[in-house]
């Protein structure tokens, strides 16, 4: 699962705060826990519940990784840049409007 799905998988949009993707994983969690689904639907649940941990970590590992700027002066020129690659690569999934 790549962090496009993954961002899909827990119903997120093209930008989210920490605080959003963790509200996210917490209302699909207790949605489809496997303790709160009947008993015909327990694998079903199971499996869903599988594929929202999984997509939470691979966001949470691509968040622990990325490199964040707190000196003003950096933050602008990394905006810039951030600029630079979005007027490129726009129609890429990472960058453009197709990632959501």
């Amino acid at each position: 699962m790549d962090l496009k799905n993954a961002c899909q998988v827990l119903e997120l949009g093209e930008t989210a705060t920490l605080d959003e993707i963790k509200r996210s994983y917490r209302a699909l969690s207790r949605k489809w826990h496997p303790d709160r689904c009947q008993e015909k639907d327990k694998q079903a649940c199971h499996e869903k519940m599988k594929e929202i941990n999984r997509a939470y970590e691979i966001i949470m590992k691509y968040l622990e990784n990325y490199h964040y700027s707190f000196d003003q002066e950096n933050g602008d020129q990394e905006n810039k840049l951030e600029s630079f690659w979005r007027e490129r690569f726009g129609g890429d999934p990472m960058w453009g409007k197709g990632w959501k």
